[in-house]
């Protein structure tokens, strides 16, 4: 099997069956319930993430959603929430820490709040949780102690610039929120988006050695290491191919999104439209590709002399 086979069958072999709502335990530290808020950024929906027994730590609550909070409140009844914490300001990640919040008084930690670099509006910015307040900022090496577990932070931008995975040193697992899933590769969506910092945190996450990943959506990355470099060879595979489209003469991300994405869902355009885009601002700031101006889907773009 080729190096490019190899990265779609890891890619895109991952199978997950749960109900919604309902609470399951993954690991003996680890229980799960998954939000009723699938699609085809979502998957089934965001995984929520408890973790410990008698006083827990609460991971990416999801939407403020008042049937997943009831979810979650119930499935811990006798315990305490002692930290609600959050990988990302995603909107179906962070605002339901604020509603769990207010109605258990347990603090919020975790990632900072989103800064827009264009504007709110620009982009997916938008999709920030733009009212994310925590109560602690947690940085890279910062841990939060519970019972019988610890969740160290580990800052991996690219996804989202304020991005965090979250290492259980005790099951040498990780929640990897939105930066790696087994059912889909991550979307990076500029402005706020930025694939030189994808790629990056990719690499920093290599360095460690993690046997199991958590992710955000979906089922969880067995062999992450095997499938950290499966996505890493996927996105260079996609800049290649971009880079030939720039050869052949392709000057616009739409004319370049047509013929590299076949059997694309219609959904997907836009999105696959800001993925060839955080490679063009890659490409653009390495001196491999020019830009005629501006760096947006909107541009006109050739290969550099």
């Amino acid at each position: 099997m080729s190096a490019a086979d190899d990265a779609e069958k890891l890619i895109h072999s991952t199978a997950f069956d749960v109900e919604t709502d309902q609470v399951r335990q993954i690991s003996p530290l680890v229980r799960r319930l998954v939000e009723n808020n699938p699609g085809p950024f979502t998957f089934t929906g965001t995984c929520t993430y408890i973790i410990g027994r008698g006083d827990v730590a609460v991971i990416d609550p999801g939407r403020e959603n008042e049937a997943h909070t009831d979810a979650i409140i119930a499935s811990l009844k006798g315990e305490r929430i002692a930290q609600i914490v959050v990988t990302h300001t995603h909107k179906d990640h962070s605002p339901g820490a604020r509603l769990l919040a207010e109605r258990t008084g347990a603090p919020v930690v975790g990632c900072a709040p989103f800064v827009a670099k264009g504007g709110p509006e620009t982009g997916l910015d938008s999709a920030h949780d733009l009212a994310y307040a925590p109560a602690r900022v947690l940085r890279d090496g910062d841990a939060i102690e519970g019972d019988g577990y610890s969740l160290v932070a580990i800052e991996t931008p690219g996804h989202a610039s304020n991005h965090l995975c979250f290492a259980l040193p005790q099951e040498r697992a990780l929640f990897s929120g939105d930066h790696v899933m087994a059912w889909s590769t991550s979307i990076v969506a500029p402005p706020d988006g930025n694939m030189t910092d994808y790629m990056a945190s990719l690499d920093k996450l290599r360095e460690h050695d993690h046997a199991l990943f958590w992710p955000g959506h979906g089922g969880p990355v067995a062999e992450p290491q095997r499938y950290m470099r499966a996505l890493s060879h996927h996105r260079r595979q996609r800049e290649a191919a971009i880079v030939r489209r720039l050869d052949a003469g392709d000057q616009t991300i739409p004319d370049m999104v047509a013929r590299i994405y076949e059997n694309l869902d219609p959904r997907l355009v836009n999105a696959a439209a800001l993925s060839v885009l955080a490679h063009m601002e890659d490409l653009v700031t390495r001196g491999i590709a020019v830009a005629e101006g501006p760096v947006t889907v909107a541009g006109r773009y050739r290969r550099a002399s």
